[in-house]
């Protein structure tokens, strides 16, 4: 079971990867080719489209949202301890 578990998220980190939208956007231009395909209309173009429009977003989603939150300046200074008699 294990394997089978260890395979199962293997092919999820694979095809899913680090952004669900583009993985999302991939699988709906390919449906969305067939479909103009079997309507008679030529589709070479809409997975190229796509590209231009998913990779902007995937990047400007990956720079937005840091992977490690910045810690700020009170949490970097320890606080004072209520015991402690104050500098003079």
């Amino acid at each position: 079971m294990a394997k089978l578990r260890a395979f199962g998220a293997f092919w999820y980190d694979f095809v899913i990867g680090d952004d669900w939208l583009v993985a999302a956007g991939v699988v709906a231009g390919l449906a969305g080719t067939y479909g103009l395909y079997r309507a008679g209309v030529t589709a070479w173009w809409l997975l190229p489209l796509l590209l231009v429009i998913l990779l902007p977003l995937s990047l400007q989603r990956a720079v937005s949202v840091p992977l490690i939150p910045r810690r700020t300046r009170a949490q970097r200074t320890p606080q004072a301890s209520p015991r402690t008699p104050p500098a003079s």
